[in-house]
């Protein structure tokens, strides 16, 4: 599975964007990869492989996630903005 995809699917479980988990962890002060892994897997049910996505862009920023994981093409805004 994609990185894209991971984040796509967890936007589906939740209707949280990853945009909307990049500011909601920004509002609790979350930076650590374990302190986030965990916030998701209890608060927002998303299973370890889904979670630890979300972490990885929330700790290493869009930038470094859209370079190393995404071939540069990196979508925050949720699948309905890409329509």
């Amino acid at each position: 599975m994609s990185f894209q995809a991971y984040l796509d699917n967890a936007e589906k479980q939740t209707g949280i964007t990853p945009r909307g988990f990049l500011d909601l962890a920004s509002g609790k002060n979350l930076t650590k990869h374990g302190e986030i892994v965990t916030w998701l897997k209890t608060e927002h049910g998303l299973g370890h492989g889904h979670a630890t996505a979300i972490a990885r862009l929330v700790t290493k920023g869009p930038e470094f996630v859209a370079e190393h994981h995404t071939e540069g093409v990196l979508h925050l805004d949720g699948v309905a903005a890409r329509g």
